[in-house]
């Protein structure tokens, strides 16, 4: 899901929403779900030694199914957090207890999808989660890639490091798409998937989280980094929806900064 701010002031204290950390439900969850991944999948993982065991970082991915959201925590050496839509968790019934169970066993944190408040409630997440030193997951690209191409990536990733100094780790996902691709409901298991970790990046000499063009340059570097790892091709352009009307078109066709 995308979590790019739309704008940079902070909630008051007060109002900020709290994170819930990944605690007993993920243990059990990581302890039944990684053997069971392994044993089925066989995933290739490279470069576990980039990843910081300690200390607040950031893994920004490729982004290619809704698989990936288990494959990165699966394949982590660390506990990773990352949001998901809050309707995940507010079912009712067996079904709803189960899906609230799945995602809370893969270190999901509910949050409310849209734009202005949502937005700079999720980015407020996350920057609670690396200020207590833990590790969250992002993708830049804003949402799944449908042609398996490599779209730019929004600066919301580049803010949210800049601001905190936290590094970030590149992650390049291979294959998640073949193993369930978009509108699919089940896995296959037909498929291997390698999860690639690349080298922290200290996003801190592009300048400050306030500079616009810093921004956009920290988050190119994270989109190269992240296409040397998953090879893909790249789109050269937003993972957007088509424009609808004369007005979205021309949004759409004007430089701005997506975020």
């Amino acid at each position: 899901m995308s979590t790019e701010p739309s704008a940079e002031p902070d909630p008051s204290p007060e109002e900020a929403p709290k994170p819930r950390h990944a605690g007993f439900a993920y243990a059990l969850g990581r302890s039944l779900i990684s053997p069971l991944a392994r044993m089925l999948y066989r995933p290739r993982v490279e470069g576990k030694e980039n990843v910081p065991r300690t200390g607040a970082v950031i893994f920004a991915s490729n982004h290619l199914s809704f698989i990936d959201s288990i494959a990165i925590p699966v394949a982590a050496p660390r506990t990773v957090h990352f949001l998901a839509k809050s309707t995940y968790f507010e079912g009712t019934g067996l079904k709803g207890w189960a899906s609230k169970t799945f995602f809370e066993s893969i270190g999901a944190i509910p949050v409310r999808r849209g734009a202005g408040q949502a937005a700079l409630d999720a980015l407020d997440l996350q920057r609670q989660l690396l200020d207590e030193g833990l590790a969250v997951a992002l993708y830049p690209e804003g949402t799944r890639s449908t042609d398996g191409r490599l779209y730019k990536g929004r600066t919301g990733v580049a803010f949210l490091a800049l601001q905190t100094g936290a590094p970030v780790v590149p992650v390049g996902l291979i294959g998640t798409d073949k193993v369930m691709p978009v509108g699919a409901k089940m896995p296959t298991m037909k498929e291997r998937i390698t999860v690639k970790f690349g080298e922290p990046l200290d996003l801190a000499p592009h300048g400050p989280a306030s500079s616009g063009r810093a921004r956009r340059l920290a988050t190119d570097e994270i989109m190269a980094a992240i296409h040397a790892l998953s090879g893909q091709e790249l789109a050269g352009a937003y993972n957007e929806a088509p424009a609808q009307g004369a007005i979205e078109k021309i949004r759409q066709a004007l430089p701005h900064e997506r975020r």
